[in-house]
């Protein structure tokens, strides 16, 4: 059954640039009344103003979402509404570099975020959510959530935590019909995030292609609030890598983190960086973050279909594959 978006009550954590701002002009369009929430208050205020624009009633709550209280306050805020219907726990970071050259305060900030910072949103919307006995959680996964990311490993630790835990609270929550816990797992997305994370390789950071429009993940997301189910991939590649994990991790891990130290070593040199780990952005970014090309790559479609060709090959005999133990 369709649920209606026109006056729901839509939170969006990380809303400030990328597919959080994506989806609240989405939502704005829908009639949805948005509360908006992200550490920059001046890039807040900047999207709140779009989605106005467009009709729809807005609050700003700027919030660092590793902060309980913080969240807790978003919470309140939003139930000046009256309500929430939906909560769009979309914040995420990254650090890229060898794991033992990036610091471990670094990795120990991307599961805060990641994984810590979306417990936080949880906690504050689930009771809401149970004494209205209805609403709708949407996590923000990733790719990453489902096939390992070498050379950014606690993005891959906080995102495969992130699906446990989804998965958790969905089972605990069975009993309750009209509370869905929703996971959103997209492939690369055209967003400023790869600019604004954490970067200790010493190399410009970039991704490869497809890489997809944000507005993209922006209406799945929505339509995945109008009808609510487990979980929705975002971009064939999401699926044919997801397969390809399920069929030979170690095969695919291992030609990853192939394939990213051959970029790594062709690409420019840049300043090691925090990036946004620690604080807001300097420069907010808006929807998209320039990775597409205005070429078509009809080529990187059949490369993925080549990493599930490898992937079966490993399967059937071919590439490494894990070795018991012996002592």
């Amino acid at each position: 059954m369709k649920k209606p978006l026109r006056d729901a009550v839509v939170v969006i954590t990380g809303a400030s640039s990328g597919v959080g701002q994506a989806a609240a002009e989405v939502f704005a369009r829908r009639g949805s009344k948005l509360v908006l929430a992200a550490r920059d208050a001046a890039a807040l205020q900047r999207v709140a103003k779009t989605c106005r624009d467009l009709g729809a009633e807005v609050l700003v709550q700027p919030t660092d979402v590793t902060d309980a209280d913080a969240v807790k306050e978003l919470a309140n805020k939003a139930m000046s509404f009256g309500k929430i219907d939906v909560w769009f726990s979309n914040v995420g970071v990254g650090a890229v570099g060898r794991f033992e050259e990036t610091p471990i305060e670094a990795h120990e900030q991307v599961i805060r975020t990641n994984l810590i910072g979306h417990f936080n949103d949880a906690h504050a919307a689930i009771p809401i959510f149970l004494k209205q006995r209805h609403g709708t959680f949407i996590n923000m996964i990733s790719l990453g959530g489902f096939a390992a990311t070498p050379f950014a490993a606690a993005y891959g630790a906080s995102k495969f935590g992130l699906r446990g835990f989804s998965e958790a609270l969905r089972a605990e929550l069975a009993d309750e019909p009209d509370i869905h816990i929703c996971d959103v797992y997209p492939t690369f997305m055209d967003t400023p995030g790869v600019a604004h994370g954490a970067n200790y390789t010493g190399r410009k950071l970039s991704v490869p292609p497809p890489v997809y429009d944000p507005r993209r993940a922006a209406r799945a997301i929505v339509h995945l609030a109008e009808h609510p189910r487990p979980s929705v991939t975002v971009g064939l590649v999401a699926n044919l890598a997801r397969f390809a994990h399920f069929l030979a991790p170690n095969t695919t891990t291992w030609l990853t983190a192939r394939l990213t130290s051959h970029y790594l070593r062709q690409a420019p040199p840049v300043a090691k960086s925090n990036g946004n780990l620690f604080r807001a952005p300097a420069v907010p970014g808006g929807i998209e973050g320039g990775l597409r090309s205005k070429r078509r790559f009809p080529i990187a479609t059949v490369a993925a279909v080549a990493v599930v060709g490898l992937a079966i090959a490993a399967v059937i005999g071919g590439m490494p594959r894990t070795r018991p133990y012996r002592s």
